[in-house]
């Protein structure tokens, strides 16, 4: 399988696009005015504790305080105040932190919608092979590395580097590597982890340390993962790169390329309607089947349509069919819309056993190359698919979409029909509560022509019931539910 990044730098943007056998995978995009704040570590302050919640509020010094719940504390002397074993198993917020009290937290979860940022003081530094947890004393090894005897191997090599302040994890891309490397990655997270204990002693600011940039933090964590190159259309951030990559990441520098091309270099791949693309509900399976999409505050819902698909045996069989190519669809619109935290899959109906646990196994196998972590409950009752994606930071339709100013999130307006029996029902409330002489509506211009059109027989009755002239006027500005009844 081929595999490369593209990266496209701007003065005000920030993207990187992973393509896999010429097909848009993932896309990661940041605005430099509105950076992500995952892997930041804040010294932040409770302003609130909410006992009935088990969870309090902090002040990192963003717009809306922050969340942090009583199961994302952790107990140590650098986090927050010693209690005693008794008070950390009863996970009582109230004994764990209080109003006014500064605390030391991380970002684990962006800002999304009306959230604010979800918070631990469980902080982690990652690297290109370790992460550095200072809550612990021990090693622990990614469960992406099967082999229990490279298991083991890297533990004992690791453990040497633990003590009293911190212990870490080995990372998928510390597989098959020496001591040599492991200790200079340890080393170097030691480092920067004194950075920010002294940043804490001095108290200039609220941001004790801040996850890399876009491209950087891309790199590192792509590390372990078979690149053919890596291709950047910015001379500036391809020689920024070339560093970090050499001191960093120096498997990945041969890779790295300037792309000098004349096309925009998200043409290479179609990679500008793929994302356009990705912004819509409907998603055509090549059979002629398709998936509709949608992302609401509780959670993702996909649903499966068989279409023009009519299959060439029987019905059974056809759905069978859509549903396990469906499968494939939905592990790729997963990763490329970023979709996150509860989704509910609604197959089409299948009468087999057989057919349904064969579904679950393809849905199983075309998820296990995703990075984030994914659980799969299997069929409810219902026969819908339950599962769970990992969600760190804002969907593609959140960063680049807003709410609709006419449906205000809604995605449905009300019909002209609707609002044409609504301006009646109007003029006939403010005829009885006022002396008016004549009416004047001003509405849309596709309510204005209904008005004096397919519903004009009503409106003429209306004149006759309330004996007063109405006249409808079109305002062009007016979006299709916005009307105004004003009395002459």
């Amino acid at each position: 399988m081929s595999a490369e990044l593209l990266i496209n730098v701007t003065p005000s943007e920030s993207r990187v696009a992973l393509i896999e056998n010429g097909i848009l995978q993932e896309i990661h995009v940041e605005r430099h005015t509105k950076k992500g704040l995952v892997g930041n570590i804040y010294r932040g302050k409770v302003s609130r504790v909410l006992p009935g919640m088990q969870a309090a509020f902090v002040d990192i010094g963003l717009e809306k305080a922050a969340f942090l719940h009583a199961s994302d504390i952790v107990i140590h002397n650098e986090i927050a105040e010693e209690v005693s074993a008794s008070h950390i198993q009863k996970q009582d917020i109230r004994e764990l932190v209080r109003d006014g009290q500064d605390i030391v937290v991380q970002v684990v979860k962006d800002p999304i919608g009306t959230k604010g940022a979800r918070l631990t003081t469980d902080i982690t530094i990652p690297s290109r092979y370790l992460v550095f947890m200072p809550s612990v004393t021990h090693v622990g090894v990614s469960q992406r590395i099967e082999e229990e005897v490279e298991r083991e191997r890297l533990k004992t090599l690791v453990q040497e580097f633990c003590d009293e302040n911190g212990g870490f994890i080995l990372r998928t891309a510390a597989e098959g590597v020496g001591k040599s490397e492991l200790q200079q990655d340890a080393a170097f997270l030691r480092r920067l982890w004194d950075k920010i204990q002294s940043r804490m002693k001095k108290r200039k600011s609220n941001v004790l340390y801040e996850d890399l940039p876009l491209a950087r933090r891309v790199l590192r964590d792509f590390v372990g993962t078979e690149l053919d190159r890596i291709r950047i259309d910015s001379k500036l951030s391809f020689q920024e790169l070339f560093q970090f990559t050499k001191e960093y990441v120096p498997e990945m520098n041969g890779k790295l390329e300037y792309y000098t091309g004349d096309r925009p270099i998200f043409d290479l791949y179609d990679v500008e309607n793929e994302a356009q693309r990705a912004l819509e509900r409907r998603v055509d399976l090549k059979s002629g089947g398709y998936l509709i999409i949608d992302q609401t505050e509780a959670m993702t819902t996909i649903d499966i349509n068989t279409g023009a698909f009519v299959g060439h045996r029987n019905l059974e069989e056809t759905i069978f069919n859509t549903n396990t190519e469906a499968t494939q669809a939905i592990a790729r619109q997963l990763r490329l819309r970023n979709l996150g935290g509860m989704i509910l899959i609604d197959f089409i109906d299948m009468i087999e056993p057989d057919h349904k646990r064969r579904v679950l196994h393809s849905l199983e196998v075309a998820t296990n190359k995703d990075r984030a972590k994914i659980n799969i409950h299997g069929f409810t009752a219902l026969g819908l698919i339950e599962m769970t994606r990992k969600r760190t930071r804002e969907s593609i339709e959140h960063i680049l979409c807003g709410e609709c100013p006419v449906c205000k999130g809604r995605g449905t307006v009300k019909t002209i029909e609707t609002i044409c029996f609504e301006i009646m029902r109007e003029i006939v409330r403010v005829n009885r509560a006022y002396d008016a002489d004549k009416f004047v509506v001003y509405a849309s211009p596709k309510v204005a022509e209904a008005l004096m059109g397919e519903e004009s027989h009503m409106l003429a009755e209306l004149e006759v019931f309330v004996t007063k002239q109405i006249k409808v006027q079109t305002e062009t500005l007016y979006n299709q539910d916005k009307y105004d009844v004003v009395m002459m």
